[in-house]
């Protein structure tokens, strides 16, 4: 199937740029994807750390590619393939050893009568100002889906997860109503003094990821959604599989995260074998379409899409 170039949905954005398909090392790469990606939300909470980035940016992971023994641990330990859990780990790697600043909780409990209310992600001191900042954070993949008797000129889309249970508005809402608010709560401050950390001055929205449209619909982003977000496409199974299959390959957790790239061609046994378990198993399963590179002959993803089965999104 041929698509058009002109397409939304299938304009590569930045964190598919060769620049980052040349780290080697994963973890790298996963790591330049977040320094260099846009969110899928706007708005005065948002973090932009691209503004906060050293001159020498590029010649550190560079050189942390090259050298893994130079690195920070986080680089080359096991990656977790709880993906939540993995990019946590990243983001705490790019704060304080790729702009150095002072982490000083992670994960912080909030406890009401021995009830967990929630936690807050990170406490920070932002190295260019001083001040203390609770980061909360997170990365999303949503699917725009055209609900069904949508009148004509105007589109009632949902954007859902692989899991139809989450979507981005409601996790748009509860990051900027919820989660964002917590330092305001008094059972916070009394966890934060316990633990002898500052109260925060300032909270901070982090979340980049990917929106993934459908082949033959034409959808508009949510309003908070920068334009240059993440782009790819996605297809039920029935479609997909009458596609152009052969480059394709399988993404898994934690390689959700930025652009894959690999030294040898698709395998033809392993792509057939995760559309098979899509039809089996009910479940949804990432691709990445990949091209030969002419230069060093790598195989490096050209369009990601998911693969979701017949009675997706259930809802």
């Amino acid at each position: 199937m041929t698509f058009s170039s002109e397409s939304p949905a299938l304009q590569s954005p930045g964190p598919a740029s060769p620049d980052l398909a040349r780290f080697r090392t994963p973890a790298v790469r996963h790591l330049a994807w977040m320094c260099h990606t846009a969110q899928l939300l706007d708005g005065p909470q948002v973090i932009d750390l691209r503004a906060y980035w050293p001159d020498d940016l590029l010649a550190r992971l560079s050189h942390w590619d090259a050298h893994p023994e130079d690195g920070p641990a986080a680089l080359s330990q096991q990656a977790n393939r709880r993906l939540g859990m993995y990019f946590e780990s990243l983001y705490a790697c790019l704060l304080t050893d790729i702009l150095g600043w002072d982490l000083l909780v992670r994960n912080l409990p909030i406890r009401h009568a021995g009830i967990t209310l929630g936690e807050l992600d990170f406490v920070v001191r932002n190295g260019h100002t001083g001040v203390v900042e609770h980061h909360e954070i997170a990365v999303k993949f949503y699917l725009g889906y055209l609900q069904p008797g949508s009148a004509a000129g105007k589109q009632d889309v949902s954007w859902y997860g692989p899991n139809a249970r989450d979507r981005l508005d409601l996790k748009t809402r509860r990051l900027l109503d919820q989660q964002s608010q917590r330092t305001a709560l008094p059972e916070t401050t009394a966890a934060l003094q316990h633990a002898g950390i500052e109260q925060p001055q300032a909270t901070r929205i982090f979340m980049p990821g990917y929106l993934f449209y459908p082949l033959d619909v034409q959808l508009q982003a949510a309003e908070w959604v920068p334009l240059d977000h993440p782009r790819g496409v996605w297809a039920y199974l029935d479609a997909a599989v009458r596609m152009d299959v052969s480059h394709w390959v399988p993404l898994r957790k934690p390689h959700w995260l930025g652009p894959w790239v690999q030294s040898t061609a698709p395998d033809e046994l392993e792509r057939d074998t995760a559309l098979a378990e899509i039809r089996e198993l009910a479940t949804p399963r990432l691709f990445a379409r990949l091209q030969q590179h002419p230069c060093t002959g790598d195989w490096c993803e050209a369009q990601r899409i998911f693969v979701m089965p017949a009675r997706w999104p259930g809802i």
